[in-house]
Parts: C-alpha cells; structure tokens; sequence
C-alpha cells in the first residue's frame, strides 16, 4: 500500500494530526492496519472498533493493541458486545471519526459527542448521514469517502466483486463455471459481482428497482428480471443493494433444492435471516460459515449469517484497491483535521484535486505514466465559439 506510504512520508515533519484523538470503526483487516497506524505516526491518539461483529481478525486486532492502539473488537461478537464496543470508542472521545456503515456515526450522535468532523467509507452509510442532513439533525461536518471515483469505481467495483465471489467459492467449494447467479443490485457493488461472476462462466441475472441502472445490466448483456421470476431458477444469489428484505420468504419458498443464499451489501438485513431461524430453529452447520435451511422440503444453504461474504468468509478487498480507499480516507482525515472551523454541518464530496492526486500515486505506484495537455489544447480547451 506504498500509495498510504506517500502520503505519511510528505506529512510526515508536520505531524499534522499530533495531540488529536481519532476513533475509527472498520473492518479489522491487514489493510485497515496500515491506515490506523499512518494515523499513529502522523500523531493521532487512535481508538478501534469493528465494522461488523464477524469480521474482525483477531490477530491485526492483537497487533494493533500491542502498538498502543485502543482496540475494542474481536472476532464473533454478540449484537450487544458489538454495540458495546462502538460506545467505548464514543468515550475515547475523538475529534474525528472514521466509520464504515454510520453505526460510529449514529452513535456518536446519539451520545452528543463533541465532534470536529468524520468521513464516511460506504454507500450505506452515507444514506444514514444524508438522512441526518436531510432533517436538520447532522452535527457535524463528513466527507463521504465513497463519492471518490477512486474510491467506489475501484474500491466497490473491483475490489468487493473479486473478493465476494472469493469468499462464496472458499466458503462452498463450488464451481461458478455454469451456475445462474442472480445479483440483486447494479449498483458498483452489483457490477463488479456480476462481472467477476460473467467471468468465471456463470449465467447472471440481474434485478432491480432502478430503471437507469436495470437498462445498463441489459446493455452489459446481463438478463434482467423481477426477484420473484429469478427465484424459481437461480443457484446463488448474491444481494448487493443496501436495502433490506430483499430476498424473502415468498422468494425462499420458490427458490431450488440448494439454492445458496449471499449478501455483498453492509447490513445483515437483505436477505430475511429471521424468517429462515424462525422456520428452521436448529440449522445444519454443513460447512463453517454455511448453514443449511429446510424450507418447503428444500435445502437453502445461507453464508455468514447473511453479513458480508467477502469479509467474513474471505480476507475482504486486496491490498492494492484498499489502498485507493485509505490514501482518500487518511487525507480526508488531514483535509477535516486542517479545514473543520470552516466547514458547515454538512456531507461533503472528497475534492476532486484530492481525488486525481490519489489516481496520480496510484498509477505511480504502477509505473504507469500518462499524457498532459499541450498548451494549445488548452487554448482551444478554453476557447469561446466564435
């Protein structure tokens, strides 16, 4: 990740981030190290927790605690454990939180926490910080990092596509090479697990609720229908929307004897996991990570407890896309550390010079180099009709 790496060596003298206290909700991953202890060396007093209650590495958890970070997370906690953790981080008392869903947000918010500011990894909670703006009740200022084309053309689309269909392959061993997978989304996410999936020989389908986007998935060559026409005929589903109950119990009692059942979105709530433990009080570890369902006489094999696949199940996005994320989310974090007195309480856009910087270290990093306009395209560039 020698893009973070470039960025801590230009501020490294400054220390910009000295005698400030950061609290940061993320999936406890290898790459999620590189960005808390970037924030140590810049002189940030640092607090962690998880993003998800199944999702942490236990051992990058160790590590991190063992260089002086507050580390409240583990791997497989209870919903009270998790929500726990996130208050502990709330009275670590930051001045700028860094979240991964908005539940560090909304908590913040809720406890009247004294913010300076906060930046945003996902869609999703994004959603949630524009709805606090949208009812006057945001208060505090936060980048949305995920608007970054740096972060979501790459980060969402390549990176959570790779590694959602990596964790669904580790978690069941089977060939995607013939299957129907039916993605429910074509948002980034969606596209990028649609793609993958198209690529290793699957049929896809796509659903959704959008037209924009359900006109695209057709013109990708993708089939396009309702969730309840596809549900007689897929092999995995993959839910990619940020929505909940997306797939449901109408759709379970049409779905085929070993259907598998995926969510790619933050939250544990798109595919209807109650109903399944309600009809089926004792289900069948037939795998770890993969339960096994009777509904209707069938077998429905559900993966993660419905929470992320790729993170729970496989290592989470790569190193090289991750590094997009941080580098935007690290110098969101300097932009906020340096700029907060004049922000407005308000969801920001990353800058786009900030963006194209972080494009710039990355094809660096790459040893990639490209065009610039000569001076009389840049003349006629600006140039007036007439």
């Amino acid at each position: 990740m020698s893009i973070v790496g470039k960025i801590i060596s230009e501020h490294m003298r400054a220390r910009p981030l000295a005698g400030l206290r950061l609290g940061f909700c993320l999936h406890i991953t290898k790459e999620t190290s590189v960005l808390v202890m970037s924030a140590k060396a810049l002189g940030a007093k640092v607090a962690l927790c998880s993003a998800n209650p199944l999702s942490a590495h236990d051992e990058v958890a160790a590590f991190l605690y063992r260089q002086g970070v507050s580390v409240f997370a583990w791997r497989g906690e209870s919903k009270k454990e998790y929500e726990k953790c996130i208050r502990d981080v709330v009275d670590f008392k930051p001045a700028i939180v860094t979240d991964d869903g908005g539940d560090l947000h909304t908590a913040c918010h809720n406890a009247g926490a004294k913010i300076l500011g906060g930046t945003e990894e996902t869609t999703s909670g994004v959603k949630r910080l524009l709805a606090l703006q949208s009812s006057s009740r945001l208060a505090y200022p936060v980048i949305a990092v995920n608007s970054a084309r740096t972060k979501h053309l790459f980060d969402n689309r390549y990176g959570t596509g790779q590694s959602t269909i990596d964790g669904i392959m580790r978690a069941t061993s089977v060939l995607v090479a013939g299957k129907q997978i039916v993605v429910c989304g074509y948002g980034w996410v969606g596209k990028g697990v649609a793609a993958r999936a198209m690529g290793m020989g699957a049929s896809v389908t796509v659903t959704e609720i959008d037209p924009v986007r359900a006109l695209e998935a057709r013109m990708d060559g993708f089939a396009v229908t309702k969730i309840a026409d596809a549900a007689a005929h897929g092999d995995i589903f993959i839910t990619c929307t940020g929505q909940t109950g997306v797939i449901r119990k109408e759709h379970f009692l049409k779905m085929k004897d070993g259907a598998i059942l995926a969510n790619a979105g933050h939250f544990d709530v798109e595919i209807d996991a109650a109903y399944l433990y309600s009809n089926c009080k004792r289900p069948k570890d037939a795998r770890p990570g993969v339960e096994q369902f009777n509904v209707n006489g069938k077998k429905l094999y559900l993966l993660s407890k419905g929470r992320v696949a790729n993170l729970v199940l496989a290592d989470g996005n790569s190193p090289e896309v991750m590094a997009l994320s941080f580098a935007n989310q690290l110098l969101s974090i300097l932009h906020i550390a340096k700029n907060h007195a004049k922000m407005e309480a308000k969801v920001y856009d990353v800058p786009p010079a900030m963006d194209d910087k972080v494009a710039r270290y990355a094809l660096a990093s790459m040893d990639i180099g490209i065009d610039s306009l000569t001076p009389e395209q840049r003349r006629y560039e600006n140039s007036t009709l007439g």
